[in-house]
């Protein structure tokens, strides 16, 4: 089994509609972080292919210089996604409720999962269904910090260190048997020690796996 139920509770049991229920037009990360994320997808997607933005917002921080031939998103808010630019289309469904993603197999090129990993009870479910909706040769990216909604963050990841959680992300893909091994993209920022005594925070640690499907 890939997670024990204690490691898929959250602190926050309440359903995740009503927790979302409210738009948060921020983000989530440092522009840092955002701009290595745009800097990661310019360098892997491919211009006129097929995007899925898994758990997205208002913004998806793909590259201004690529076009896509189509970007699908989702989340849990839909006020966020009607003002995401860069979705041709979205839709709304709370995926630790229901894993069945509403898309044909393999229809898609890529899919993107950024800083939210974090938040999925059944990843399992999830990354299978990933697999499925995938081209043979589709790539999934899964980017993340060290920052959460806490109370909403699955035990196995609120409990673990960042290198626990790169491990964990490794084990999602294994779980869906036919992605290659991962690749692990690190970039960890650190400040001389007496500026952290002094309470200054270095930029947010940038993680990213990248993933492909298997022919098959």
């Amino acid at each position: 089994m890939l997670l024990n139920p204690t490691q898929r509770e959250k602190l926050d049991p309440t359903n995740d509609h009503d927790f979302y229920a409210s738009p948060r037009f921020v983000t989530h990360v440092d522009d840092g972080f955002i701009d290595q994320l745009t800097n990661l997808y310019q360098e892997r997607l491919q211009a006129k292919t097929r995007i899925l933005d898994l758990m997205s917002s208002w913004v998806s921080h793909l590259p201004d210089a690529l076009e896509f031939a189509h970007v699908e998103g989702h989340g849990m808010n839909q006020e966020e996604l009607a003002k995401n630019p860069r979705l041709d289309h979205y839709f709304v469904q709370n995926l630790n409720d229901n894993p069945k993603l509403p898309l044909e197999d393999k229809t898609f090129d890529a899919v993107l999962i950024a800083v939210s990993v974090q938040y999925l009870q059944y990843p399992e479910a999830i990354f299978s269904e990933l697999y499925r909706i995938l081209k043979p040769g589709g790539q999934v990216i899964v980017s993340f910090s060290n920052r959460m909604f806490y109370q909403k963050a699955i035990s196995a990841w609120r409990d673990g260190t960042d290198a626990m959680r790169i491990q964990l992300v490794k084990n999602y893909f294994k779980s869906a048997q036919r992605f290659s091994k991962p690749e692990v993209i690190i970039n960890v920022s650190s400040l001389p020690g007496f500026l952290q005594m002094l309470g200054m925070m270095g930029d947010d640690p940038f993680y990213a796996l990248v993933s492909t499907k298997v022919n098959s």
